[in-house]
């Protein structure tokens, strides 16, 4: 019932279409609030109402929906931040709350690493790495210390008193707050003697790799230092894990993190990249699940995954270098006829990139962020 002259509100007794494949009613008049009891139409594969004048909150209950492939609830007039649950929605593809009055946090994670700031825009209250707006910080109430708290029940103090009272109650403040200082100083002193003992054995072996074919980590290594994972060959650095991640050595930088170039003994390079952990890796679990198919994928126009590296703070992988440098540059930076490239080179390029995302799909791979 798309673009005609509807007015009112959308009913509750929508939610007893449990068999309704598609909701589309954008471009009308709509007014009020999406009622809860859409999440009960369990078949809605899209739910499409924007160009109206809905108002209120997105309803928790849409995560409900988990057949849902499109969502559009742009151009209108909704409020409250997005339900953190959307996340779950994986069959999700389309996605589209522009113009809007929705502020808070965007959720992370799922199909929302992926979607454009044109999903978005609109909202000028949001925040979060798409629309490139940090969130502020909660900060918790300060504890506030009345000095008269002790003898409210008998009534204020007597003028003469009060002064008195409040000098022995900063007094007191300023001694609880240096024995505080202190005892924190102790702690940190120590904590740096202790590690000062065991930094140097630590050094040695933080990277400590395993190869074969089941993909086992060095038990070691796992235990101690995190779980370094190769799936094929060893990786015995030439220059010794400390210098991995040298700045010297950067190839450069994107969205998902910055990409290094170290060698291995026998004078083969590897491109390391240390991902941008913020909003890409939730868990271990997730992360190892994803890079483990990855790491199967081999194909002349795709770059080999070679091994990662995990730990709670810190997240590698290890890929097949590729020396000829950045494709964008040879694509747009020619200066000259003799160094710009010819059609059927251009033509060969993106042929072999369509190669190579066609053999991802057949291994149920999806990009996501082609450019």
């Amino acid at each position: 019932m798309s673009h005609n002259q509807l007015t009112g509100s959308i009913l509750p007794e929508v939610g007893r279409a449990v068999s309704l494949p598609q909701l589309r009613l954008d471009g009308n008049l709509l007014t009020g609030a999406i009622p809860i009891e859409i999440g009960n139409c369990s078949s809605l594969t899209s739910l499409v109402l924007s160009r109206n004048n809905l108002t209120g909150p997105v309803p928790g209950s849409v995560t409900n929906l988990s057949n849902l492939e499109v969502l559009d609830l742009s151009f209108n007039n909704l409020s409250g931040s997005l339900p953190k649950e959307l996340t779950n929605l994986s069959h999700l593809v389309s996605f589209n709350v522009s113009f809007n009055g929705l502020e808070g946090e965007l959720p992370v994670g799922g199909f929302f690493n992926t979607i454009p700031t044109s999903s978005v825009i609109g909202n000028p209250s949001l925040c979060g790495s798409i629309v490139k707006q940090s969130c502020p910080a909660v900060h918790p109430k300060p504890l506030v210390l009345n000095p008269n708290s002790s003898v409210s029940n008998h009534g204020p103090l007597p003028p003469n008193l009060r002064p008195k009272w409040i000098v022995r109650s900063i007094s007191s403040l300023v001694a609880i707050g240096a024995a505080v200082f202190i005892a924190l100083g102790v702690v940190t002193v120590s904590i740096l003697n202790m590690h000062a003992r065991t930094s140097m054995a630590r050094s040695a072996a933080a990277f400590t790799f395993s190869g074969g074919d089941d993909f086992s980590p060095s038990h070691d290594t796992e235990a101690n230092y995190g779980k370094l994972v190769m799936f094929s060959g060893e990786a015995d650095f030439a220059t010794g894990a400390q210098s991995l991640l040298n700045k010297n050595c950067e190839l450069g930088r994107g969205g998902f993190g910055t990409v290094y170039k170290t060698e291995l003994r026998g004078g083969r390079s590897i491109a390391i990249e240390k991902l941008n952990t913020t909003s890409l890796v939730k868990c271990q679990e997730d992360f190892e699940r994803e890079v483990k198919t990855l790491g199967k994928v081999r194909h002349q126009n795709l770059v080999a995954l070679e091994g990662y590296y995990w730990t709670p703070s810190l997240q590698l992988l290890i890929n097949e270098y590729v020396s000829a440098g950045s494709l964008h540059r040879h694509l747009h930076d020619g200066g000259d006829d003799s160094s710009s490239l010819t059609w059927q080179q251009r033509f060969n390029i993106i042929l072999g990139t369509a190669k190579g995302l066609a053999h991802l799909h057949r291994m149920n791979v999806i990009h996501y962020n082609m450019k």
